[in-house]
């Protein structure tokens, strides 16, 4: 098969992905073999190229991908040859960068009936993110509930708005400081899309913010979330700040609610939950409630997959980048 693969791990300025030839890999007892038809891109493909090596076995990156079943282990009793499949796969194993990949099926689901491979690409790793941070940490939204969605563009973001509106009666709050990540935050459905001055735009006395869900710059607000949130509320964080001092929450009994998706596969924890949430996305999908983030598709090849690795460092891009084979 063909792989976009790397041993050395290195900055973008030194891009050193190549296209090589390897084995197809063999099915478990428990996993799927997948003909990759589309992958997508997350920011965690370059921070593992950042900072992780191999000295024998090349590494493949991405976790997102849709495609065909080609074969199933012995122990699989809920898939067959030809599905068509999406799945987010496992942080430890070889990626979706690939025309075939192993993949456990428990952490996949048969892809939504409307969408295409490169639209259900889009969504897997950050559905997955979205729904675990938002709708697993035993929040309960009404009508009167408040969220605020940090990074309301981005592609947990984009994904995080559908699921509130199509799960819960929550308001829900996006922030965005382009003309364009506006009106794709409104495009998301958020009911109200405001700039990166949360103070400025939020009132910090009254009842408060509900849910704070924080996809990028965490550091950058930590400070005044305290003041936006109400007594008992809720911080989901995703991001990597340096530090996350939470003293400050105490007077108001917050709660801080850390999410990484790939937690459960690379803990063997509940991995069955991963498909479960993938299916149900999947049914949002194919009645009209949630609709792909895909903004960009590429042919899979070095020039684009380095363009794309570019644009999210940079933090400007929109949605999802998907590269089809």
């Amino acid at each position: 098969m063909k792989a976009f693969v790397y041993q050395k791990a290195h900055p973008l300025t030194e891009f050193a992905l190549k296209q090589q030839e390897l084995p197809d890999p063999k099915p478990g007892p428990l996993d799927l073999l997948v003909r990759v038809k589309a992958f997508s891109c997350n920011p965690v493909d370059y921070k593992i190229r950042q900072g992780r090596s191999s000295e024998d076995t090349p590494i493949i990156l991405g976790w997102d991908a849709a495609g065909i079943v080609e074969a199933v282990g012995n122990e699989v009793r809920d898939f067959n040859v030809g599905d068509e499949v999406y799945y987010a796969g496992d942080l430890n194993r070889p990626g979706s960068y690939a025309e075939l990949q192993t993949v456990d099926h428990r952490l996949v689901a048969q892809k939504p009936a409307l969408l295409d491979f490169a639209d259900a690409a889009a969504l897997p790793l950050t559905a997955l993110t979205a729904y675990e941070a938002l709708l697993e940490r035993g929040v309960h939204y009404t009508g009167a509930t408040k969220a605020l969605i940090i990074g309301g563009a981005g592609g947990v973001g984009s994904i995080a708005i559908q699921l509130l509106k199509a799960e819960t009666a929550a308001t829900v709050i996006a922030t965005a400081s382009r003309p364009e990540t506006v009106a794709w935050a409104k495009e998301m459905g958020a009911d109200r899309v405001i700039g990166r001055n949360l103070k400025d735009e939020l009132p910090t006395g009254g009842p408060g913010i509900d849910v704070i869900f924080s996809t990028t710059h965490t550091a950058d607000y930590l400070e005044m979330i305290p003041d936006l949130l109400r007594p008992f509320g809720h911080l989901m964080v995703i991001d990597d700040p340096a530090t996350l001092d939470i003293v400050p929450f105490k007077w108001k009994a917050l709660s801080v609610h850390w999410e990484f998706m790939f937690s459960k596969s690379v803990f063997g924890f509940h991995l069955e939950t991963q498909g479960d949430i993938l299916r149900k996305v999947a049914a949002m999908v194919d009645t009209h409630r949630v609709k792909t983030t895909r903004s960009k598709t590429y042919a899979a090849n070095l020039d684009n997959l380095r363009s794309v690795h570019q644009e999210l460092e940079q933090g400007t891009m929109i949605g999802k980048a998907v590269l089809e084979w």
